[in-house]
């Protein structure tokens, strides 16, 4: 019960944190949106890099290492530590000065104007929305997976827990279910993104960001010591389980090359853009660029470590569910409550940093890419703008809770299948920003291309397991590399078949270069 009243101390905290942050809030729209232009260095770097760790980062990779190894570090993090900054130097710098320059908060409003095309805004709005759904999916089942490993036997008069068919008896007796985690914390977020907008979720997830860095930390030295130290950890999966530390045979070279593709996600995520636009300026995105891949070190090398290290223990997956070997670990080999409530509390902290900032982004774009669009953004004042971010915001939050008693066995693979869907189209926005020569037509056949492939692939992959298969790869490569290969080609051969974008549109967009050939 003390792991249990400081985690509830700790999401009051949070709320108090947002309610006064809100104090900030500047009652317009823009503020509301972008926090008017005005978040400096350490506030971005906080909130980009909490909004990229998710579920998937922490549940997730704890989860697939127990199952896959090691090599699961080399599948996302090495590459995301790599990948992510490039994309905050390359697209992101480019994306916020256009931006600011021609007062754009979401994707679809700048796609729209660089492709002099409403058809793919429209396009654009219902498949980004429909990544995002998962992602936010994957947010609130890794908070209910750790919260029920937790509470085992905590309220066994409430809770009667679930039948396990294959054990012939109960599991998770007494243990907060998901549905109740879910509620709580879908709540706690949308009070304080209701507050005050981006400026609250900035400042909130710059504290969480430092919560579940640091309780990160702290459970991986408390895990290490419990198991006999470091080596002794590792000893013992080399001995038990030797597959977790191989290098290679687990996860194949193909698919490890393959998986460089499923980072390129976070320069097409709609929340990223958003908090891309709130710097102050552009030199705001040293510190990000810089520090982003030792922060993911930091989080993702514990996280790793404690998978493998919970199969050389011959931890059990509670139910057979990987998602919940966190959750376990923590409540089985840390023998503080105290230490174990701030420990999850570190790892919801870590959920809730993506939870807001996607939350805020869905409410932005139906507001602004839809609503007034159709029906003319002169029509509304600033009060009505965020009423109506707000009501969206409810309803895709009430969508997503109903998903959540569906779940799926692997938060993981749901968000490598997520972060395909962005990932491949990342050839949009780069040729957006860099290729003049990229046409509406080439786009918009693009994106279809996408869509399309995707979801091939997608049903492909769910009749495969449940034929009793494994993962989906081609050739021995993950279906991103596909999706995304089919994208680029048809961009490129489409736009060099369709007219050129009009001068006026290459000299809002590129005025340097036009510059440069009038002088050349």
């Amino acid at each position: 019960m003390t792991s249990l009243v400081i985690i509830v101390g700790y999401l009051i905290l949070l709320l108090g944190l947002g309610v006064f942050s809100a104090r900030f809030f500047r009652g317009t729209s823009a503020d509301y949106f972008v926090a008017s232009h005005s978040i400096g260095p350490f506030l971005l770097l906080m909130s980009v890099f909490g909004t990229t760790m998710t579920a998937f980062a922490l549940v997730g990779s704890t989860g697939k290492a127990f199952d896959k190894g090691i090599g699961v570090y080399g599948l996302m993090a090495s590459w995301s530590g790599l990948i992510h900054s490039a994309i905050f130097f390359l697209v992101g710098i480019k994306v916020w000065a256009i931006g600011k320059r021609y007062g754009y908060v979401t994707q679809c409003q700048f796609f729209r104007a660089r492709f002099e095309s409403p058809t793919l805004g429209y396009l654009l709005f219902p498949i980004l929305v429909g990544l995002v759904i998962p992602y936010l999916l994957i947010g609130l089942l890794g908070a209910g997976a750790v919260m029920r490993g937790l509470t085992v036997g905590f309220f066994p008069d409430l809770f009667p827990g679930v039948m396990n068919p294959n054990l012939g008896r109960m599991q998770f007796v007494g243990s907060i279910p998901p549905w109740l985690t879910g509620l709580v914390v879908s709540c706690v977020v949308l009070t304080y993104v209701f507050l005050g907008g981006v400026r609250s979720t900035a400042w909130a997830n710059t504290f969480q960001t430092l919560v579940f860095m640091t309780t990160g930390i702290i459970a991986f030295w408390m895990i290490a010591k419990r198991l006999g130290g470091f080596s002794a950890a590792s000893a013992q999966v080399l001995a038990n389980t030797p597959q977790h530390l191989a290098r290679e045979g687990m996860i194949g070279r193909l698919e490890f090359f393959t998986y460089c593709f499923v980072p390129l996600s976070v320069g097409m995520f709609p929340h990223l853009f958003q908090h891309w636009l709130t710097a102050k300026s552009a030199r705001t995105f040293r510190l990000t660029v810089i520090a982003h891949p030792i922060f993911i070190m930091i989080v993702w090398v514990p996280c790793i470590l404690i998978g493998i290290w919970a199969a050389g223990a011959g931890i059990k997956a509670p139910g057979g569910n990987a998602n919940a070997v966190l959750g376990t670990m923590v409540a089985e080999l840390v023998d503080s409550p105290a230490l174990t409530g701030l420990l999850v509390a570190g790892i919801l902290a870590a959920i809730m940093s993506s939870l807001d900032s996607q939350f805020m982004c869905l409410g932005t774009m139906f507001t602004n890419d839809i609503v007034f669009r159709l029906f003319g953004v002169d029509r509304f004042d600033d009060k009505r703008k965020i009423f109506l971010a707000r009501a969206f915001i409810v309803l895709i939050v009430s969508i997503t809770y109903l998903l959540t008693f569906f779940p799926p066995p692997h938060i993981f693979d749901l968000g490598v299948w997520c972060f395909s869907g962005f990932g491949s189209l990342f050839p949009l926005v780069f040729g957006a920003v860099y290729w003049r020569r990229m046409t509406r037509g080439g786009a918009i056949a693009g994106v279809l291309v996408m869509v399309a492939t995707w979801l091939w692939l997608f049903t492909r992959d769910m009749m495969y397991k449940g034929a009793g298969g494994g993962d989906s790869l081609i050739l021995g490569m993950m279906p991103v590399a596909i999706i995304f290969s089919a994208t680029l080609l048809t961009m490129v051969v489409v736009s060099l078949m369709t007219r050129p974008p009009a001068p006026a549109t290459v000299e809002k967009f590129f005025p340097n270069a036009s510059r440069e050939r009038q002088t050349g």
